[in-house]
């Protein structure tokens, strides 16, 4: 497929609501959704703890994600390492975290509150693999915090379980989830959002990890 067919039919993909797998469709309708950023400059409060890789590389990819949602953990499983090895890594893709916790899910705002303060000192990645990894656990559990100390030392947990007491992470949320829902029509999760060549590319569902290179190498060509 070349490069404005694989393009055109991820937007397709997005406005159909033809998701290969996701988390609660809350609107089908976004047609009217409201005019995208299209540089990293543009797009709104964006927290640095929440962002890997380079600020400067030509593709920027904002995720919204629910870590109790099965197709979050698959998207995060099928792609993660590769996505970062080969392109957040190597300053071509800027990284960004959004929590999207679903009503639906009994603990998820609980999660993204631990994930959020573990961003603050440094640990977003170990902490969101950690709950990806054991979601099933946590989920029947309920016992965020006893899963995300198997990732952090004593002293970081202090300082997670301070951060969430205080309330403070619960801001940036709120945030995250207003962008969603207000700049993007966010319908479900996983959700990711395209940022290259002056032009966005919303996508909903799970993008196996062959799709999303020859997408993200579609990208850069066009650079």
């Amino acid at each position: 497929m070349n490069r404005r067919g694989l393009v055109s039919g991820i937007g397709a993909l997005f406005v159909a609501g033809l998701v290969s797998m996701s988390c609660l469709v809350l609107d089908s309708s976004l047609l009217a959704a409201p005019a995208f950023p299209q540089t990293l400059a543009s797009v709104a409060d964006v927290d640095p703890h929440e962002g890997l890789g380079s600020k400067n590389a030509p593709i920027v990819m904002e995720v919204f994600s629910d870590f109790q949602c099965p197709a979050c953990k698959s998207l995060y499983e099928a792609t993660n390492r590769q996505l970062m090895d080969n392109y957040v890594n190597t300053g071509k893709v800027y990284l960004i975290h959004r929590d999207f916790p679903l009503p639906m899910h009994a603990h998820s705002k609980v999660a993204a509150q631990y994930s959020r303060a573990a961003a603050q000192i440094g640990r977003l990645e170990a902490v969101e693999e950690v709950l990806f990894q054991n979601q099933e656990k946590w989920e029947a559990s309920g016992d965020v915090d006893g899963t995300v100390a198997k990732a952090l030392s004593p002293a970081e947990m202090t300082k997670v379980r301070a951060l969430v007491k205080s309330g403070g992470v619960d801001v940036f949320i709120t945030k995250d989830q207003a962008i969603g829902n207000n700049t993007y029509r966010v319908s479900q999760t996983p959700t990711t959002i395209f940022h290259a060549n002056g032009q966005t590319f919303p996508y909903a569902g799970v993008m196996s990890w062959d799709i999303l290179k020859q997408f993200l190498d579609q990208l850069l060509v066009g650079k």
